[in-house]
């Protein structure tokens, strides 16, 4: 562990969603990470409850992985992807197509969450024009939806923070769903809530109230993980799919936290039988180890655009590290341990336990709802008076300085461990959420 004299002037990174003033002041610094746990540069253990930010599903440090980067790294350390390849792009978008659903099995690679957002979207508008419908424009999310911090992401989510200090430059033509939260309703649900499915006809009404010949798309998270583990409601998402395919609207699915068996299957639209039309992929796609992106798109969309232009370039988008080598190496690694192990279906099975410690706090002080889904559970509190998202940030310090990592958005505490948790591991989960909350005031 680095000794108090070898720590880092602090002052000059500007940390990204962070009080960074407040970090600062107490600054928690991780140096390692091994399987479920990391380790403070003080030397503690601490439990990954998050999987580090929904990302490293198979857990830290996995040498396969390692092994790949290493090796790729002496072979070649970049190629270009504009009008030149490298075999394990190719290689690894077969090996991310092998998880998606039947047909959606054109590859587009990014690197991260944000920039498969925004490339969605694209595809969307590249597709309409393709087929001569180049008059719609218009994009539909829903609110608390959480896609990223591009531009197009940040219009069609629906986190006001996010969008406040940039409203006046957002994207034009864009409208929300209303969001499917209801604590009256649906507190303390296992699993699906039974309420809410009728909030998808909403999209009915804004269809009428623009025209369905001017929407390109509808994008929304089938579990909406940043706003605080928000999970769909029985048969909503069917019914977003039917009202989407009634009008030639496209429908895109976010599945950068859901994707690659947080849910204890390979996707979201997998879990729910539900085929849309593009999959927005980043987090567990590499592991983490790294940063990696990508869009799934039908092969419908992909031949659309490809075939309405003769000759030269057909879609005028990409990233200079579009199919880094080191990421398509992480990517072929981290895909290969999630079939050899069976990592999805272990996250299935892993998911009642995690259920049932969770709704085991249902009587702690301050909480009001439990909601949970796979391998991914939210613990809402009530806020103190005129101080909002204040309880929740004591329970994330105090949760850390007692060696467990969980998230908080808002009042919310969120949990969404690694794949490869074990029963043990969930216990110390609960335990220390019991006593945490117990603290707090």
């Amino acid at each position: 562990m680095s000794s108090q004299a070898n720590r880092p002037d602090l002052s000059n990174l500007w940390m990204p969603f962070t009080a960074n003033r407040q970090f600062k002041s107490h600054p928690r610094l991780l140096a390692k990470a091994k399987g479920m746990y990391y380790t403070s540069v003080e030397g503690k253990q601490i439990l990954d409850g998050t999987s580090g930010l929904w990302c490293v599903n198979a857990g830290h440090g996995r040498q396969e992985i390692i092994d790949a980067i290493t090796r790729q790294t002496t072979e070649m350390d970049y190629a270009p992807s504009f009008q030149i390849g490298h075999e394990d792009s190719f290689r690894a978008a077969t090996a991310v197509a092998r998880c998606m659903p039947e047909g959606m099995d054109r590859i587009f690679f990014t690197n991260s969450g944000s920039e498969s957002a925004d490339t969605a979207l694209k595809i969307a508008l590249a597709y309409h024009r393709a087929r001569g419908e180049g008059h719609r424009t218009r994009f539909i999310g829903r609110e608390r939806g959480y896609h990223g911090v591009g531009f197009g992401g940040i219009s069609v989510g629906g986190i006001s923070p996010n969008r406040r200090t940039f409203s006046p430059v957002l994207l034009p033509g864009v409208d929300h769903l209303p969001h499917t939260h209801d604590v009256s309703k649906n507190a303390f649900t296992r699993g699906l809530p039974e309420w809410g499915a009728h909030l998808a006809d909403e999209l009915e009404r804004i269809v009428a109230l623009h025209d369905p010949s001017t929407i390109a798309a509808v994008m929304v998270e089938p579990l909406a993980g940043s706003a605080g583990v928000l999970v769909p409601p029985k048969g909503y998402l069917e019914r977003l799919r039917a009202i989407t395919e009634k009008y030639g609207i496209l429908l895109i699915f976010d599945e950068v936290i859901t994707g690659f068996g947080r849910l204890g299957a390979a996707t979201a639209s997998e879990l729910f039988g539900i085929k849309p039309d593009l999959i927005t992929l980043a987090k567990g796609i590499s592991n983490a180890a790294v940063p990696a992106g990508a869009v799934a798109v039908s092969r419908e969309i992909h031949d659309a655009i490809l075939e309405a232009s003769s000759t030269g370039i057909e879609f005028f988008h990409g990233y200079t590290y579009s199919a880094h080598p080191l990421a398509t190496a992480a990517m072929m690694a981290t895909i290969d341990i999630y079939e050899r192990e069976k990592l999805f279906a272990r996250a299935a099975t892993m998911a009642k336990p995690l259920e049932d410690a969770v709704h085991a706090l249902k009587d702690s002080p301050h909480v009001i709802d439990i909601r949970n889904l796979g391998l991914v559970a939210g613990i809402e509190l009530a806020p103190r008076p005129g101080a909002p998202g204040a309880r929740a940030t004591e329970v994330f310090q105090k949760c850390f300085d007692k060696g467990l990592m969980v998230r908080f958005t808002g009042d919310t505490i969120a949990m969404s461990p690694p794949l490869i948790i074990e029963d043990k591991h969930i216990d110390q989960i609960a335990t220390t959420l019991a006593e945490v909350l117990k603290t707090i005031d």
